[in-house]
């Protein structure tokens, strides 16, 4: 499924509708948005995060923001690392606990976040260009949850 299939179907934007002729008009903006999906979920260049993992990082990140449909699409990919999706699960067996403390707490307490919270992933051998494409990975969907956001007030009143 296309990011735009995935933020349009989520939002419960269909073929019809005032919404939909909206989206319409500001198609480009949906093709940037598949784009950027791509970039942080199928890049060239993976580095440490393959994209089962970050398929469960993003569900992760759309739990913990309320949008389990999104969650729900994103887990589908997830493969050996479902598991991660669930917001109760610590990734500690995994090695992953440091990794997903730090994408929990952007998510859902991106304010609180400090310089101690990156140096305790460069703590645990997470490089650099690691923790970038970690925070990549949370503000697209950090945008697209808003996005969803958006489109859900435009067809039901409320996000």
């Amino acid at each position: 499924m296309s990011a735009n299939e995935t933020t349009l179907a989520t939002a419960g934007i269909g073929e019809t509708g005032p919404a939909s002729a909206a989206v319409a008009l500001r198609s480009d903006i949906f093709e940037m948005t598949a784009v950027a999906e791509n970039a942080v979920l199928r890049p060239k260049e993976t580095g440490r995060w393959p994209h089962p993992l970050r398929a469960a990082l993003a569900a992760r990140i759309a739990a913990l923001n309320g949008v389990g449909d999104l969650a729900v699409r994103y887990a589908l990919e997830a493969g050996d690392f479902a598991g991660l999706a669930n917001p109760a699960s610590n990734g500690a067996a995994e090695g992953l606990g440091p990794v997903l403390a730090f994408m929990d707490k952007v998510a859902v307490e991106t304010r609180n976040v400090v310089a101690t919270d990156i140096s305790a992933l460069q703590d645990t051998g997470v490089a650099d260009a690691d923790i970038v494409r970690l925070s990549e990975l949370n503000a697209f969907l950090a945008y697209q949850i808003r996005v969803v956001a958006g489109l859900r007030l435009m067809t039901e009143g409320k996000p």
